[in-house]
């Protein structure tokens, strides 16, 4: 965060300073900057990167940095106007538009602007990554020998092999076999959606559900049908008619921590999903997103729906990147029969295979030392931060934090505390408008995530998602949900 700040700061001064100097003009030395500005020399480094990409200097290895010459001349306009008609044109009337839906998904990856609490976010702050950990893994990873050679499309045989073991458990229901890596658990979902659902199908979705499942889904060309979720997950009651009433052949769920609502499946919901989906002829699509984001003292965890699933049902999809960051984008499908040879394919085509030294350090960080203590250290860290945070909307906003919902009832009642996970899931006030909140609190200085992204048809009632990892802390938490309630108060007039 600080370093983020001064590099922002130091590239705003070198703009002021650029006009001072001729076209080609040597700059200051980074010596120079760093003494004159008092950062670090990797801040100077980030800044003159940031004004190279303006197109404001040019930087010459072992010469320095040295101001832009200006260009020659403008460049010519484009008419891009009959791409509307090339992007919008389908060839038969019932098919599936083909333009995708974004929104949810860059909501939770835009930086906020300076001075703004980011409650939106879905990742770790950068002080509870395990940096230090992940440069140690990286430079260990480029000196394994082969480590830069073409590593196989499935995916190195080591990694291939743990992911086994956390997916299958001690019973090792999943092989290495049985397990292709892929570039982190977004590009595995529209790959397990592909290989499973023609064009123009239906699929099934959790209301509310993962924007990004959403949008995987109908860049795919798919049809999301919604499938409520309560206190207990997924309706398997109302999944069993949706199945009928679809005629759908897949369904996509998340069995543990949901997102946005935090719930596990129950036992008996556990069954009853791959008992409707086997009786449907369908398959289950498991995105284990969150299973190392458990919270400290949390009940023990079950199983993953895979390791109980005894004809290929499943089709799990899980990530290292939530538990460590955004940029190691390593994950995992898992899949048996035929099924996986279909997402070997689609995979070679779209990617080839995933970075070799990518795979090789992430297989050296889950096997050090440090990988046992920062899941240790997280588990704390959100329990914490969870805790601030519904402490604070208690406190400050009680509107939006009644009691949650009794097992079974309907879920978005109220306010449930998860054992797991990064985010609170809030029902606002009937008649609530959240692109009008979400508007005010971001002038009030803080981001949050309207709930209206997250359903594939209308919303029950308005909701926000709040996001505690992102935060630098439970103070900053607690100033976020202070802010918030300065925005209820504008929109409400309460």
């Amino acid at each position: 965060m600080h370093e983020r700040s001064s590099v922002a700061d130091l590239a705003a001064a070198l703009r002021r300073e650029v006009n001072r100097y001729s076209p080609g003009e040597k700059l200051p030395s980074s010596r120079v900057l760093v003494e004159r500005y008092h950062v670090s020399p990797v801040t100077v480094s980030r800044a003159l990167a940031e004004l190279a990409a303006e197109g404001l200097v040019t930087t010459r290895p072992g010469a320095g940095a040295f101001r832009a010459e200006p260009p020659t001349r403008s460049a010519r306009p484009v008419d891009t106007s009959w791409q509307a008609i090339a992007l919008s044109a389908e060839g038969a009337a019932d098919q599936v538009p083909r333009s995708v839906d974004a929104e949810g998904v860059l909501a939770t990856l835009a930086v906020p602007p300076p001075g703004v609490i980011e409650l939106n976010g879905g990742y770790l702050h950068p002080d509870l990554q395990p940096e230090r950990a992940l440069a140690a893994a990286l430079a260990r990873a480029g000196r394994r020998p082969g480590a830069w050679r073409r590593p196989p499309v499935e995916g190195v045989a080591e990694l291939r092999a743990w992911f086994g073991r956390e997916i299958g458990g001690p019973g090792g229901a999943v092989a290495a076999s049985d397990v292709l890596v892929t570039a982190g658990g977004q590009s595995a979902l529209p790959a397990a959606l592909r290989a499973l659902a023609a064009p123009g199908a239906p699929v099934l979705v959790e209301a509310p559900t993962y924007p990004g499942i959403l949008a995987a889904a109908r860049a795919s060309g798919l049809r999301p049908v919604p499938v409520p979720v309560d206190g207990d997950g997924i309706r398997t009651d109302l999944l069993a008619e949706a199945f009928r009433a679809s005629g759908a052949r897949l369904v996509v769920c998340q069995p543990l921590f949901q997102n946005p609502t935090g719930t596990v499946l129950s036992g008996e919901r556990r069954r009853d999903v791959l008992r409707v989906a086997r009786a449907a002829g369908a398959f289950v699509v498991e995105d284990d997103f969150a299973r190392r984001l458990v919270h400290e003292n949390a009940p023990a965890l079950p199983p993953t729906l895979m390791a109980d699933d005894e004809d290929g049902t499943v089709v799990h999809v899980c990530s290292l990147t939530k538990v460590t960051s955004p940029s190691l984008r390593v994950g995992a499908l898992a899949a048996r029969g035929p099924v996986l040879d279909r997402l070997r394919a689609i995979q070679v085509v779209e990617s080839f295979f995933v970075s070799g030294p990518l795979q090789e350090a992430a297989l050296e960080l889950v096997g050090s030392p440090s990988w046992g203590r920062h899941l240790r250290l997280i588990s704390r860290e959100l329990a914490a931060r969870r805790d601030a945070l519904a402490t604070a909307l208690h406190e400050l906003l009680p509107g939006l934090a009644a009691p949650g919902p009794a097992q079974g009832e309907a879920y978005g009642r109220g306010l449930r505390i998860p054992q797991g996970g990064c985010h609170l899931w809030l029902r606002l006030p009937d008649g609530t408008s959240e692109p009008a909140l979400a508007g005010a609190a971001l002038r009030a200085g803080v981001a949050v995530a309207p709930g209206r992204p997250y359903f594939a048809a209308e919303p029950p009632a308005p909701h926000l998602r709040l996001g505690f990892a992102s935060a630098t802390g439970t103070a900053e938490l607690a100033e976020g949900v202070r802010r918030l309630a300065a925005a209820c108060a504008e929109v409400t007039g309460s």
